[in-house]
């Protein structure tokens, strides 16, 4: 997806553990309260209502909230945020749908303990699911606080283990067949993303010729595609739960995740981590910089080993998707360009601007490196 996400993200926090009460005056924000206790009350048996709502940080915007009952009982809930959506954005059934497939497998996800299609309880669906002792990794003050140097390897190793798992689930046999596609997905993803690039460049007031040559090259040599595999599509340390024992207690954040190429995932999930042979280290305040891990080459081999996978094509993965972060990341420059997104909140848009030359030229590195 990208080298580090252009959305705004807690400097601390846990989607599911940095938390704040609400309010007590307005009532969480986008749930009625009333409505949703009974509704939960019906239909997951393990809760009993009133709860303690605590709203949780994180999470892309969606509305999050720790449930605690008098019982001592614990869940989360989540719902998108209020107000006009983009299409497919902040799906809840799709996020559903993915950790009850998942929930029986290999792949650690949160309990999937109920889920609400009527919007007339609190105008918009929404799940309950389990919650999880783990928090994820957004930056090096994460990492420094919460993952020791002598376990960071185990961390690390544990992080690609889950994605293998991942990648060896068959969507045909636990019934998400039909989450998207199965062919094609680097192909189409090539389309999709360069006509953002191409519609952002007006609203952006930047162009660079790369990431037309970039497109060419990548959609003239599209490998083969396997059998096609669930793909996260965000998968890092900011949608891993890492848990007491340094380990991925579960895997969050489902709502962009598809059928296609799994090799795609691998390359997006591996790029923030360092390796020796970087010409370019690891910034210092991502949440792989501190010492202790394994190279991303290491994490690599622990992944074809797993999977059985070939790896002998997986630059041309990375200059997809270093390629299309900047897409991404220009997409969204264009947007605070255009005083679509208010830059008030201490976005740096020369440094955005940097990120999408930067991600281009390591595409073009990676390109080279598999022509």
């Amino acid at each position: 997806m990208r080298l580090t996400d252009p959305r705004p993200q807690p400097n601390k926090g846990d989607k599911y553990a940095n938390m704040t009460d609400h309010d007590e005056s307005t009532g969480p924000e986008g749930y009625q309260v009333a409505a949703v206790e009974a509704w939960i009350e019906q239909n997951v048996p393990d809760l009993t209502p009133p709860f303690r709502w605590t709203r949780l940080l994180g999470g892309h915007s969606n509305l999050t909230y720790q449930l605690d009952d008098a019982q001592g009982s614990h869940a989360v809930i989540r719902r998108p945020p209020q107000g006009e959506l983009l299409p497919k954005a902040h799906d809840m059934s799709r996020e559903w749908a993915l950790i009850s497939a998942l929930g029986p497998t290999a792949v650690p996800v949160p309990a999937a303990l109920g889920f609400c299609e009527d919007p007339g309880v609190t105008g918009a669906w929404f799940y309950v699911m389990g919650l999880i002792d783990g928090q994820p990794l957004y930056n090096a003050d994460d990492t420094g606080s919460r993952v020791p140097e002598g376990q960071r390897r185990k961390m690390a190793m544990s992080f690609i283990d889950v994605l293998g798992d991942l990648h060896g689930v068959n969507p045909d046999a636990v019934g998400l067949g039909d989450l998207g596609k199965k062919e094609d997905y680097v192909g189409r993803q090539l389309k999709t993303w360069y006509r953002s690039w191409n519609s952002s460049i007006e609203g952006a007031d930047y162009d660079d010729p790369r990431a037309h040559e970039l497109q060419r090259f990548l959609l003239d040599n599209v490998p083969e595609q396997g059998p096609a595999r669930v793909v996260h599509g965000d998968y890092g340390l900011h949608n891993c739960l890492i848990g007491p024992d340094c380990t991925v207690a579960a895997v969050v954040d489902w709502e962009i995740s598809t059928l296609g190429d799994p090799l795609a995932d691998l390359a997006y999930a591996l790029n923030p981590w360092p390796d020796p042979a970087d010409t370019d280290p690891v910034p210092p305040e991502a949440a792989t910089a501190p010492s202790g891990f394994p190279s991303r080459s290491e994490l690599a081999a622990r992944y074809a080993d797993k999977t059985g996978r070939d790896l002998s094509g997986l630059d041309y993965y990375v200059a997809f998707n270093r390629w299309k972060s900047a897409c991404i990341v220009h997409g969204v420059y264009a947007r605070y360009m255009e005083g679509k997104k208010s830059a008030d909140d201490g976005i740096d848009l020369d440094e955005m601007r940097e990120r999408i030359g930067r991600s281009l030229a390591l595409s073009e590195q990676a390109a080279n490196r598999a022509a």
